[in-house]
């Protein structure tokens, strides 16, 4: 399990997603240069097995190419440019593996990996990246993610020190894994969507002894609220103004 963690927990999500392109290394440490404490980021895999860095189920919305990550090899994949769909300062930005993000910002952050393999749930995602997490030795510095309960179950079997989350979908949907999947399921933490957290909501995660962590805060209001009724992490695509205010709220 994480030991030490900092309360509240402030993660880029995607990396700092306001100022460089989400999920990149650029991202990544802009995030730590804005002073959050890690990141939050996508983990699925190539088609030739390689754990990569990721949101989408295609690479359409944020490279020059096209097709499904799943069925694209690494070398594919690095030869798109990830960079200039959000600003040509960044053209060139590469869709990184998950090993270069561990072997960039491993020591020096905490890295909440979100398993997202929702359209391929049956690949060797969780085991290749706890092979990953293991050989880097940062179980101490990584903490899982999904909204798919059957991937943080292989986690726990294959790194039971690693601490999980579950995620749970916005609005309706995801009310069950608000309530029955996460009161009675192996987790350390909930991660609900910003507008399904409630005051009555953070208690209530509090006396099971577990974590709330919630996505995606980006105005200072939200920010402050949140801080107020006690969560114990944030996740933000705007570091650099949530890590502000918590310094104010929290001298």
């Amino acid at each position: 399990m994480l030991n030490d963690i900092p309360s509240p927990l402030i993660l880029g999500h995607r990396g700092a997603k306001y100022y460089a392109p989400e999920n990149t290394l650029a991202a990544f440490t802009r995030a730590l240069d804005q002073g959050a404490h890690g990141v939050e980021l996508d983990a699925k895999l190539s088609a030739d097995g390689v754990v990569v860095v990721h949101h989408d189920e295609t690479v359409n919305r944020t490279t020059n190419g096209t097709g499904r990550v799943t069925q694209l090899s690494l070398a594919q994949l690095r030869e798109l440019d990830a960079g200039s769909f959000f600003s040509e300062k960044f053209r060139g930005e590469k869709i990184p593996t998950l090993e270069e993000v561990f072997e960039t910002i491993g020591r020096r952050a905490i890295i909440n990996v979100e398993l997202t393999n929702y359209f391929s749930p049956g690949d060797d995602l969780v085991e290749k990246t706890c092979h990953l997490i293991r050989r880097h030795a940062l179980q101490e510095r990584v903490l899982f993610s999904s909204f798919n309960a059957g991937n943080l179950r292989k986690a726990a079997h294959f790194l039971p020190e690693v601490s999980r989350g579950l995620l749970a979908r916005e609005g309706m949907i995801g009310l069950w894994a608000r309530s029955f999947g996460f009161n009675f399921g192996d987790y350390a933490a909930l991660h609900p969507y910003i507008t399904d957290v409630t005051h009555q909501e953070v208690q209530r995660v509090h006396r099971l002894k577990r974590r709330i962590n919630v996505w995606t805060s980006n105005r200072e209001e939200d920010t402050r609220r949140l801080i107020a009724w006690g969560v114990d992490g944030i996740l933000t695509d705007d570091p650099l103004t949530t890590v502000r205010v918590t310094r104010e709220l929290t001298k």
